[in-house]
């Protein structure tokens, strides 16, 4: 370990597993290479995920996708396909899969402090044959993300239960952080009126998504 004005850093793996100990056997034992019927259930309930990636220089990018329940789909038993719906056009994290294939996958069910990790090999498509199967409102997806799936396992509750992350009392007021237009005012948008930024993201908004 080395020290400096901001702390003792970890330089080793030995050093790190002697903080927090060696992988209890049950978490290594529940990671598979391909879904099991659980792991399908998840996924037909999950309705938000969260898309890690990393460029060819080192450059990440965690990325949220949601769409209604079971968006993503079961491709077979060893891929899973994500889609793509309208957006800003940054696509940092497709640029980042053009660059290097390897992706961390979260998956979320609300009310659920569990989750469904996968880890794999991701490659982008304009089109296949299930795109139907992902049109939400008559719209098919842009493209696709489809993970061929090297590890999937269910991850433990601790750092929901930690958090209280769907503890409704223990949320913030709705106004105790700036609204999603004066955010953009702050940071995106700072010559617009924001009385037209909260028209954009007003009842309209909505209706764009797809």
């Amino acid at each position: 370990m080395t020290s400096d004005a901001h702390g003792t850093e970890i330089r080793t793996l030995a050093e790190l597993q002697g903080i927090t100990g060696q992988p209890i056997a049950p978490a290594l034992a529940k990671e598979r290479d391909h879904l099991v019927d659980v792991h399908r259930a998840w996924l037909a309930a999950s309705r938000f995920l969260l898309l890690a990636t990393s460029g060819r220089d080192g450059t990440c990018d965690v990325s949220p996708k949601g769409d209604p329940a079971g968006f993503v789909h079961v491709v077979d038993d060893r891929t899973v396909a994500i889609p793509e719906r309208p957006g800003n056009g940054r696509v940092d994290g497709w640029r980042n899969v053009l660059e290097n294939p390897h992706v961390g996958v979260i998956l979320l069910v609300p009310g659920r402090n569990d989750t469904l990790r996968i880890n794999g090999r991701a490659r982008l498509v304009r089109d296949a044959p299930y795109f139907d199967e992902l049109a939400v409102k008559g719209r098919r997806p842009l493209l696709a993300c489809e993970v061929a799936i090297d590890q999937i396992y269910f991850h433990c509750p601790k750092a929901f239960l930690r958090s209280e992350l769907w503890a409704t009392t223990s949320w913030p007021a709705p106004d105790a952080l700036p609204s999603t237009a004066q955010l953009a005012k702050r940071l995106a948008r700072p010559d617009e009126p924001l009385e037209r930024i909260e028209e954009y993201y007003g009842a309209g908004y909505a209706a764009r998504l797809y």
